[in-house]
């Protein structure tokens, strides 16, 4: 496990993330690369983050937790990159997703940002 990952994503968790982030691509806004996505949590203005654990180096995602943690910014881990990138609409992969509308995905985002917390009270 990378060490920038705090726990373990169930599939099922994962595969409604990805669900959330195709939502909110279609229906609101999503930015893209770890670059934008720390500028839009430095904001305040990203609204739920996602990661991808098998990047390399790992260094470009090690402040996002703690960074996330501090701005009060839920985030949550998917296993691939390729697959979040797909789901945000591109044909090459992303390390990151910022979710800064979530358009009609308001309900799936706060099932999945409750089931994060669980897993960070674990």
């Amino acid at each position: 496990m990378p060490m920038y990952v705090r726990y373990e994503t169930p599939k099922e968790l994962a595969d409604k993330i990805f669900q959330l982030v195709e939502l909110a691509r279609d229906t609101g806004k999503v930015k893209k690369g770890s670059n934008e996505v720390t500028k839009l949590v430095e904001k305040g203005t990203a609204n739920f983050v996602v990661m991808a654990e098998d990047v390399t180096p790992e260094e470009i995602l090690a402040h996002m937790p703690l960074l996330c943690a501090e701005k009060n910014v839920p985030f949550a881990y998917v296993p691939s990159k390729q697959e979040l990138g797909v789901a945000c609409g591109l044909e090459k992969p992303t390390a990151s997703v910022a979710i800064t509308s979530v358009g009609k995905g308001k309900a799936l985002l706060e099932e999945v940002t409750k089931a994060v917390a669980d897993l960070n009270k674990k």
